[in-house]
Parts: C-alpha cells; sequence; structure tokens
C-alpha cells in the first residue's frame, strides 16, 4: 500500500528582516522606493527558504504588513485613528503581574476607528500585494504544489478596531463583511487558497467577549459565521481554509473555551478546511473532538502540530505522533494537512515569543514529521 501524503503548511506570518521591519514601524512619511525594495527581497527570501525546507502550501510571509489583523483597514474607507481599548485576556487577569510584564498598559492603545461608511477601496494596492509572491517564486526559481493568502475575517477585523459610525456590533460586523467581499474574492481569483483568520471564534471567548458565558459566545461566534458566509459567498468552498486559534500569546489559557463548545458552529461556515492548534500544551487533547464530531465531507484538517509559542524545536517524532493522532480521528491520512499553530510574526512590534532563526528550524521539523507521519500511516 502506497505511503498518504501529509502536505506541509503553515499560518502565515514569517519572520521578516531587520531592514523590513524597520520600515514597517517607521513614524513620518516612509521612502516607498525602499520600502518596495525591502519588501520584495524580504519575499524572495521567504519563498527560497519555504521551498528549500519542503513546506507544500507556501505563502509571502505577510511580509509587507505590520499586523496581520488591521491592515486591510487601509484598503476600506470609512477608518480613522483613534483610541481602541483593549483589556488583558481573561487567563492574564487572574496573574496581573505577568500580564503587565507580558503586555504592559493595553488601555487608550492608538488603532483603526470607524467614523463613517465603509467600503472597499484597495483593489490596485491588494493587486500589487498579491502579485509580489508570483515575482518572488518566478526569480527564485521554485515551485510550491499550491499556495495560500491570508485575510482576516470580520469578527478579526471588529476585534481590533472601534465604530462610531454604528449602532451595535452585529451591524458593524455585516457592514465589515461587505466591504471584505471585495478582498476575499480578488484572493481567489488569483487561484490562491483564501485563509481566513478567524482568532474571535476561540479566543474572542477571553479577549473581545470576557463577560460571555458559553452560550452567550454560541450565539455570537454564530453571528460572526453568518457574516463571513455572506462575505465569501462567491467564492467555492473548496479554496477557502479558516484558522481560529485561542490567541498568540504565552499566556496559562486556563480560561480558554473548548473546541468541543463551538466546533458545531465552525461546521455551519461555507468553507473547505479548517486550521487549528494540536500542539498548545492546554490544547493538545482537543483532537478528541474530530472523532466525537466528524469534520463535515470534502473538508481537510489543518492541525498545528508546532507551537509558536516556545523555542523548543519539536522532534520529528513529536510531529509524527500528533499528526497520528489526528489522521487516526478523522479517520483517513489524505485530509490532514500539517501545519503550525499560529503565526511565527504575526505584530511587528509585538511580543513574537519564538526568535527568526528558530522560527526556521521548527518548520524543518515539521517537515521532517509529515514525512515521518506520512511513512507509519501507510
Amino acid at each position: 500500500m502506497a505511503a498518504p501524503t501529509i502536505r506541509t503548511t503553515h499560518v502565515g506570518s514569517l519572520p521578516r528582516s531587520d531592514r523590513l521591519r524597520a520600515l514597517l514601524t517607521e513614524s513620518g512619511d516612509r521612502d516607498e522606493q525602499a520600502f518596495e525594495a525591502a519588501v520584495t527581497e524580504s519575499i524572495r527570501e521567504v519563498a527560497r527558504r519555504q521551498a528549500e525546507i519542503g513546506i507544500d502550501v507556501g505563502n509571502d510571509g505577510e511580509q509587507s504588513r505590520i499586523a496581520y489583523s488591521v491592515d486591510v483597514t487601509n484598503r476600506l474607507s470609512g477608518f480613522g485613528e483613534g483610541a481602541v481599548e483593549r483589556a488583558w485576556p481573561a487567563d492574564l487577569d487572574d496573574f496581573p503581574a505577568y500580564a503587565e510584564e507580558l503586555l504592559g498598559d493595553t488601555e487608550n492603545i492608538g488603532g483603526p476607528v470607524a467614523t463613517g461608511p465603509i467600503e472597499y477601496v484597495g483593489e490596485e494596492a491588494l493587486r500589487r500585494d498579491l502579485a509580489r509572491f508570483d515575482e518572488a517564486v518566478d526569480a527564485e526559481n521554485v515551485a510550491f504544489p499550491a499556495r495560500f493568502r491570508t485575510a482576516p475575517s470580520p469578527g478579526a477585523v471588529l476585534r481590533f478596531t472601534e465604530t462610531e459610525h454604528h449602532d451595535t456590533l452585529s451591524e458593524y460586523i455585516f457592514d465589515l463583511a461587505g466591504a471584505l467581499q471585495t478582498e476575499y474574492e480578488l484572493i481567489a481569483e488569483t487561484g490562491a487558497i483564501l485563509q481566513i483568520d478567524a482568532p474571535d471564534l476561540l479566543a474572542g471567548f477571553t479577549l473581545t467577549y470576557k463577560d460571555d458565558s458559553v452560550a452567550d459566545f454560541r450565539e455570537r461566534a454564530r453571528t460572526h459565521v453568518e457574516a463571513l458566509n455572506e462575505a465569501v459567498a462567491n467564492v467555492p468552498d473548496e479554496q477557502i481554509r479558516l484558522h481560529a486559534c485561542w490567541g498568540n500569546y504565552p499566556g496559562p489559557h486556563h480560561h480558554d473555551v473548548a473546541l468541543e463548545d463551538v466546533i458545531d458552529v465552525f461546521y455551519e461556515a461555507d468553507i473547505g478546511g479548517l486550521v487549528v492548534e494540536g500542539a498548545n500544551p492546554r490544547h493538545q487533547h482537543e483532537y478528541r473532538t474530530f472523532e466525537e464530531h466528524p469534520l463535515p465531507d470534502g473538508w481537510r484538517l489543518i492541525p498545528g502540530v508546532i507551537d509558536v509559542k516556545t523555542n523548543v524545536v519539536e522532534h520529528p517524532e513529536a510531529v509524527a505522533d500528533r499528526l497520528e493522532r489526528f489522521a487516526d480521528a478523522v479517520g483517513d491520512p489524505e485530509r490532514i494537512v500539517a501545519g503550525a499553530d499560529c503565526g511565527f510574526e504575526t505584530v511587528v512590534e509585538g511580543a513574537n515569543a519564538v526568535h527568526p532563526s528558530i522560527a526556521w528550524k521548527k518548520l524543518e521539523a515539521l517537515v521532517d514529521g509529515a514525512e515521518l507521519a506520512s511513512e507509519r500511516l501507510a
């Protein structure tokens, strides 16, 4: 019997060069020629390194973005700069000294605020950004069996912004969905897999909606999925994978909502793949959810099998063990794609836990573990 092929991917953000990081965080008028050159160079680097390591489904590493969550507001009308208040996650409320050390002051952080009607106005900018990865692949003479592009869910944008224009959060999220529809469809037109980052569907329980009961949160998540479905109505399900996580920060996570408490809501999404954490030590048991709640027909599961909150490099045997557990739970190893728990550098000026050089070593372990699991599952 031929061994199944477990492909490899990651969640999206990869380490940026020092030069690019400095340009992304530069205040005042930026030298756009220097920025374009730095982005081009950095995307070529991540394309080459992904190919060398053996990543099957690669991307541009989100090199041109300062943060995965709010970059899209640069392509939307109706936003200005204002105060965006974000409280500590619920788990860190129990450990205030550690929270202060890890996150510092979270009140009155500057960020995008909706002050008027929201419309998509960034088609030209997005098309330029989408072209960069193809140009890098050609320049480096590398190839990937498939590629993906990330975009935040309507609920993710809501999480990291505020609105002064909408009367309710429900009105706001559906307004965002209507505008983001254009971004999603432009990405899909390129043939890339559209990965929608939706931390609101898991991490939202401890970050944004700390006062919700599980029942309340389920209903809120259902509204978020309804908004998402409206936004992807014209994108084929099989071209979409949904990424949900419990928050990419090294906290205790002891108040996280259980995957089994919301998995049926996830299954209402019009998608073809689900990306979930599987290496996070708080959630390594969650593979059992897919035994009790089978994956919908036609869906793929992309479990995280390397942890992006520790500099410990996983042994390929440990990666293979995790993949085998998920394959057994789903019942078909061909429906499994090996991934990472989250991104390595989701925010340029954030508390990214893994050193850039170690991030690449962890991805090597991911590929080696996937090869080993493929052999074992033959």
